[in-house]
């Protein structure tokens, strides 16, 4: 008997177990979806997904750092 196991052929979650939301622009720190993304994921369709995959990368930007707390004021 040969040792079979069954995988899905699907397009994996891009998580990387970083999950906190960044507070304006609404996307996750670490993988750089939306929360509806994330929600949804187990249910889209491979196109979807793959839709979603190639939008990433561009997403990044959008959570520059910021310059807050005391380093900010120290500059005035």
């Amino acid at each position: 008997m040969t040792n079979m196991v069954w995988k899905r052929d699907e397009i994996e979650s891009p998580c990387v177990q970083i999950c906190v939301v960044h507070p304006t622009e609404r996307i996750c720190t670490g993988c750089y979806r939306t929360l509806d993304e994330i929600s949804r994921w187990s249910k889209m369709d491979g196109t979807e997904r793959a839709a979603i995959m190639d939008e990433l990368p561009s997403r990044k930007p959008r959570l520059a750092k910021r310059r807050g707390g005391r380093a900010a004021r120290l500059d005035r």
